[in-house]
């Protein structure tokens, strides 16, 4: 695979690159090649080391001396630590010169550079992501595969070998936690002819919360083990590993666990029987740190020229969550039914009941799940989409595979069976941002919309079956899907009436009517909700007090709320036609026409939509005549689910210019702001809102002066999709420079918290830029690729996902091909650029069709449509 990935020095030391699958935790690879920030075990925990957990090559050249080094480059940043390093670091090894990350994700690869060492390393790392099959793209487990090759002409015998302790029974120090541990580890070698390795448990019930195993294994048969290091308050395990493996690269197993048989110091005054008996093996293991430690290495000699690779999988299950999100904005988290069990399975869990087991079946399926891994990586980032736009939309995937997202098993009796989505706002380092799979927020996410379909209309039953009442009112925080009540405040306007526009988004990506007709009854609720409860004054325009994603409420009337109405009763219309409610569907539409016109009529001030409210200070947090970067952001799901636009065309461009003009910033370095720093100094970035003409509130709504890449990434593929293509390249241009891997991991955009859901709307560039459109119910699918947005517009080639397949498009001025990669089509049509290219398509998995592209005939003029005005509103317009 060509490597397109800007390289990442090792001295980047924000970058962390997540391995781990879908709601599985994770564990990163930072730029050194350092395994770093353990999050496996259901919470996050941001900088969290793992002691003694490195990876180490001896390489022993034919008649010369052996080198040992860990391989990671050499220790960055801090020197300063208050005890300096601390002995599980074991920062005082040697390490390599100097290391460069490249990463595609989910792929990573770390070339390694050092002038003693007398052979060259790299390391590939990855877990399977397979679009469409969650369960694939869902295993607790990681790919570590360091490449060896000898550059020199002798034979030199190379050890590569994985040292880990387990994660898991950490508690709080006391006396039923001594060592801070819960329980005790236990780590042993097994060898199931074809698996072998360490495999990790601890002494704890299997429905304890802190219960988890792990391993690390391997299929290579030349292997050399410690199953376990010596076990001392002080680092004599470490000494005595190292020792063992510089001495000839070979590693034996300890005769005993520990070295002395009568403590001394720390024990000796706390045992009335150690002054009268040696205590035994057993005794001593006991009253030891409870952490346990052992390597495996993969043993081969290199002839010159030869390069050979020496693979691992890393591997772990933590099956139980605590019932209730623990968060810090749910206060009441006891379930109403005190018959459920204080824990809730992972989903992961029921698939592969621990880490052994998950290990067996990625090393038995690695050769398809890579292939299709490959497949993925290579229609992502290998075509011709523009860098940024495929960087954007790829690197964000790890959003989807990091804390901020779980996948339950039957969290609910009501659900019934079955795996459940659910997620935080985002990660904070040790804790969850925003809990309850809020609305407001992953409404702008599309990423598993279009990858992981199932798991998103998952998402949609608990909000509509669970968090909707009677009357059709949505709380934006989900606290039912746990057995916990309602959470206390009721919806916001943009997260009810955003789920109501992904419960079209699913249904039209699925074409599944059973699963639209078990939710329509209470998604009506919701927009009739809407018209009844925020239209206060009946004419047609949502107005009053709404609250919205800026965590306030917005008075009067404004165009995020009006817009995303207006998207709606757009999409509602048509689900409405589909399952035959022909006059529920005239009704719909005809208050879209309405709300269309009232829009630009009464919010349009001859650039922009603004908000028109008669005090702009009578109620804190509003703006007023303001540039709101998301005043348009119904437009962007309009865009998104095929509803083509909603406003006039030409007011549509001016807002979109007035966004850019006004909110983006080259340079932020006077910018004034008393609120979050996403952006700081010479670092640019799109404003929440700006006052290009004055008028800006005493207080405004809270957040306006951040920026937010979420918001950011709605704009570009807003931009995008009304062919402003300079602009969009713009906004993520600007955007990915700040995340450098210096000052920000590349692979973790933060709002509040770490992996933050809105980013995911970078998935919406890629649809954006090949105007990718997938109708289950019609079995259509088109493409529009925008000029500009490709590096080569003469063959634009890109991914594009259904709900039934997935692949790649490649699209020659004579000719359109589809690769299949995996799935299968079952097209009614295929369009480009509404031509239609063929009818009644079938497709399987691994094939590929041209279709010709026609040639347009000149001779005859293209009818102008002529533009029907809609209806008028009175002007409610203070200016």
């Amino acid at each position: 695979m060509t490597r397109r990935a800007r390289p990442i020095p090792h001295t980047a030391e924000r970058a962390a690159f997540l391995l781990g699958g879908i709601g599985t935790g994770n564990v990163s690879l930072g730029a050194r090649g350092e395994l770093r920030d353990w999050e496996l075990e259901n919470h996050p925990d941001k900088d969290r080391r793992n002691p003694r957990t490195f990876f180490a090559i001896h390489a022993a050249p034919e008649g010369a001396d052996p080198v040992t080094r860990v391989l990671e480059a050499r220790v960055t940043g801090r020197r300063d630590l208050d005890a300096g390093f601390s002995f599980d670091d074991l920062a005082g090894l040697p390490r390599l010169d100097a290391a460069t990350m490249h990463g595609e994700y989910p792929v990573v690869d770390i070339d390694f550079a050092d002038r003693v060492l007398p052979v060259e390393v790299s390391l590939h790392a990855f877990t399977p992501l397979v679009p469409l099959d969650a369960d694939a793209s869902g295993i607790p487990g990681a790919v570590l595969r360091y490449r060896v090759a000898n550059p020199g002409d002798v034979p030199v015998a190379v050890t590569v070998a994985g040292s880990v302790s387990h994660t898991a029974g950490r508690g709080e120090p006391g006396p039923d936690a001594p060592w801070g541990m819960r329980g005790t580890q236990t780590v042993r070698w097994r060898d199931d002819c074809d698996v072998r390795g360490l495999d990790f448990g601890i002494d704890l019930s299997e429905d304890d919360p802190g219960y988890g195993t792990l391993s690390l294994t391997t299929t290579d048969p030349s292997t050399t083990v410690k199953p376990q290091w010596v076990t001392s308050y002080w680092p004599d395990g470490a000494r005595m590993f190292w020792s063992d493996l510089t001495a000839d690269g070979l590693l034996d197993v300890e005769p005993r666990l520990t070295l002395e048989d009568r403590p001394r110091g720390l024990f000796a005054e706390q045992d009335v029987d150690a002054a009268a008996r040696p205590l035994t093996e057993e005794e001593m293991l006991a009253k030891l740190p409870r952490l346990r430690t052992g390597s495996v290495g993969i043993v081969h000699t290199l002839a010159p020229g030869e390069a050979r690779d020496f693979e691992f999988v890393l591997s772990w299950s933590f099956p139980n969550r605590r019932r209730g999100w623990h968060g810090h904005i749910i206060l009441n988290d006891e379930p109403t039914d005190p018959t459920l069990s204080p824990i809730v399975r992972n989903h992961y869990a029921t698939l592969w009941p621990d880490a052994w087991a998950a290990a067996v079946h990625l090393h038995r399926e690695l050769p398809s799940l890579e292939a299709a891994t490959d497949a993925f990586v290579e229609a992502l980032y290998g075509g011709t989409l523009d860098p940024v736009l495929a960087e954007a939309a790829g690197a964000n995937l790890a959003a989807v595979r990091s804390t901020t997202c779980f996948v339950l098993e039957s969290p609910n009796p009501v659900m019934g069976e079955g795996p459940v989505f659910a997620a935080w706002e985002g990660s904070f380092d040790h804790g969850g941002s925003c809990e309850g799979t809020c609305t407001h927020v992953w409404s702008y996410a599309q990423t598993v919309a279009w990858l992981f379909p199932a798991l998103e209309r998952s998402a949609r039953r608990p909000e509509f079956l669970l968090e909707t009442d009677g009357d059709g009112a949505q709380k934006f925080r989900g606290n039912r899907i746990l057995g916990s009540s309602p959470w206390f405040m009721g919806p916001a306007v943009d997260g009810q009436l955003g789920t109501f526009l992904r419960l079209h988004r699913e249904w039209r990506f699925s074409g599944d009517d059973a699963f639209l007709r078990e939710l329509w009854l209470a998604a009506v609720r919701t927009l009739e909700h809407a018209t009844r409860e925020w239209d206060r004054d009946g004419d047609g325009l949502l107005d009053g007090e709404l609250h919205n994603t800026y965590d306030i409420e917005f008075h009067g009337i404004d165009p995020l709320a009006n817009g995303i109405y207006l998207a709606a009763l757009r999409a509602g219309s048509r689900m409405a036609a589909h399952l035959r409610e022909a006059e529920r569907a005239r009704d719909w539409a005809a208050r879209a026409d309405h709300v269309a016109a009232a829009m630009d009529d009464v919010l349009f001030d001859g650039e922009y939509y603004r908000q028109v409210i008669d005090d702009v200070d009578a109620h804190r947090y509003q703006y007023g005549d303001g540039v709101l970067s998301d005043q348009l952001l119904g437009q962007f799901h309009a865009f998104v689910n095929g509803l083509g636009p909603l406003l006039s065309r030409e007011h549509l461009d001016s807002a979109l210019a007035a966004i850019v003009a006004h909110n983006h910033r080259a340079d932020l370095s006077a910018h004034e702001s008393t609120q979050r720093v996403y952006a700081l100094n010479d670092e640019g970035g799109l404003l929440l809102a700006s006052w290009p003409r004055g008028g800006r509130p005493a207080i405004p709504f809270v957040y306006s002066d951040e920026v937010w890449t979420g918001i950011e990434h709605q704009v570009a593929a807003t931009l995008l999709y009304a062919g402003r293509v300079d602009d969009a390249l713009l906004v993520e241009r600007t955007l990915r420079a700040r995340y450098d891997g210096v000052h920000r991991n590349p692979w973790n955009e933060i709002e509040c918290g770490n992996h933050y859901a809105r980013s995911l709307a970078s998935w919406a560039l890629l649809l954006a830029a090949s105007g990718a459109q997938w109708d289950a119910p019609a079995r259509a699918l088109s493409f529009a690729p925008v000029a500009g947005a490709f590096a080569d517009d003469e063959v634009q080639r890109f991914l594009f996902t259904t709900g039934t397949g997935w692949g790649r498009v490649e699209i020659h001025a004579d000719r359109l091909l589809l690769h299949l990669d995996g799935g299968a089509l079952d097209l009614a049509e295929l369009r480009l650029h509404d031509a239609v290219l063929a009818r009644d398509v079938h497709l399987d998995g691994g094939g590929i069709r041209s279709f010709p592209i026609p040639v347009p005939d000149t001779s005859v003029p293209i009818p102008v449509p002529e533009l029907v005005e809609g209806p008028s509103t009175r002007n409610r317009s203070n200016s």
